[in-house]
């Protein structure tokens, strides 16, 4: 199970199903599509509905709590960030593995860039997708 705190800071009202929604993700350690976390829910008899569970991870996703990937087959998926600081992922195609790593240089990267642009109050996220060493060496 993940070490994230047992309940986060939940801006606005603290409903039962933010609750619901949070235990389910905290009891978790990969990722989970939305639809997937709504299918736990109802099997654990929390009545939330799909929408709500979309609400509150983009939610948590906007508070930092949460890490969202977009794999290839473009449905999000969410975990609890493992991590408080800015992060980024290598993501294995094949099985799933996530490696979670920061990248100074990228981030002064994005920020001349950003800059030169003439943006302000710039977010990125990076996600590399490839093949972990297990899932290489099973491929040869």
């Amino acid at each position: 199970m993940n070490e994230t705190p047992s309940a986060p800071v939940i801006r606005g009202r603290s409903t039962r199903q933010k609750r619901a929604v949070w235990s389910a993700l905290n009891s978790l350690d990969d990722f989970v599509s939305a639809q997937d976390l709504h299918r736990l829910l109802s099997d654990r008899g929390e009545k939330v509905s799909l929408a709500t569970v979309y609400r509150v991870l983009q939610a948590h996703q906007e508070d930092g709590l949460v890490d969202v990937l977009r794999p290839d087959d473009g449905e999000a998926i969410f975990r609890l960030c493992a991590r408080e600081e800015h992060h980024h992922h290598l993501v294995c195609r094949s099985c799933g593995l996530t490696v979670e790593f920061e990248a100074p240089d990228i981030e002064s990267w994005a920020g001349e860039l950003a800059s030169k642009n003439g943006f302000t109050e710039v977010r990125h996220t990076l996600e590399i997708f490839g093949l972990c060493a297990s899932c290489s060496a099973a491929a040869d």
